[in-house]
C-alpha cells in the first residue's frame, strides 16, 4: 500500500477534502492531510482565494513542503488545484518521491526544475471545460508529454473541484472514475 501526503485546494481542508482522503484510507492507505490553513476554511473559491492571496502563495506552498519533512520520502504526492504547488514541487524535487497526483492543476515542469523526473509517475486529473484548468492546460499536457510514467486525464464537465463532496461543483460519476484510476496509479506505485 502506498503513503501519501494530499494538500487541499483554496477552500481549505474541507469535509470533502476529509472523504477523499478516507476513502484512500479505506482502500488501505495511508494519507496525511496537513491543514495549510490551521483551521479555516471558506464558502466559495473566491473568498478561499483571496485568504491564500493574504496569506501568500509562496507561504503556503512552504507550508507544504514544511509538511513532509518529517515524513518518509517514498511518498506519493498529491494536491487540489492550490494544493497541486506543493504536491509538485515535491514529487519534483525530494527524492525517493513514488509518484504525484495533480487534481484539477498542474505547474510548467519549469517551476522547479528543467524537468520532470523521469522514474516518477504522474497523473492529472481535470475537467476538459473548468475555466481554471484552461491556463493549466498546456503545462499539463507538456508534463505528460515529457514523463515517461505521464497521464493525463480529462473529464466532462466545467466544474473546478469536482472531487470535493462537500461542495456544489461536485460531480459523483466524474469521481468515481477519477478514483478507480487514482486506486489503480497507487497499486502500481
Amino acid at each position: 500500500m502506498s503513503e501519501l501526503l494530499l494538500f487541499h485546494h483554496a477552500q481549505g481542508l474541507t469535509s470533502g477534502v476529509v472523504a477523499f482522503a478516507d476513502a484512500l484510507r479505506e482502500a488501505g492507505h495511508t494519507v496525511h492531510t496537513p491543514d495549510l490553513y490551521h483551521g479555516k476554511t471558506f464558502d466559495t473559491l473566491d473568498d478561499g482565494i483571496a485568504y491564500a492571496r493574504q496569506l501568500g502563495f509562496g507561504n503556503i506552498a512552504q507550508s507544504g513542503v514544511d509538511a513532509a519533512r518529517n515524513l518518509s520520502t517514498a511518498l506519493v504526492y498529491a494536491g487540489f488545484s492550490l494544493g497541486v504547488s506543493p504536491a509538485q514541487q515535491l514529487a519534483q524535487t525530494r527524492p525517493g518521491a513514488r509518484g504525484a497526483l495533480l487534481f484539477h492543476g498542474c505547474l510548467p515542469v519549469s517551476e522547479f526544475g528543467a524537468s520532470w523526473p523521469s522514474a516518477v509517475p504522474v497523473q492529472v486529473h481535470a475537467m476538459d471545460h473548468d475555466p481554471f484548468f484552461e491556463e493549466d492546460a498546456g503545462a499539463a499536457q507538456a508534463l505528460v508529454k515529457d514523463a515517461p510514467l505521464g497521464e493525463l486525464f480529462l473529464y466532462r464537465g466545467d466544474q473546478h473541484l469536482f472531487t470535493d463532496r462537500s461542495l456544489s461543483s461536485y460531480d459523483e460519476a466524474a469521481t468515481s472514475l477519477l478514483m478507480r484510476r487514482v486506486l489503480e496509479f497507487l497499486k502500481r506505485n
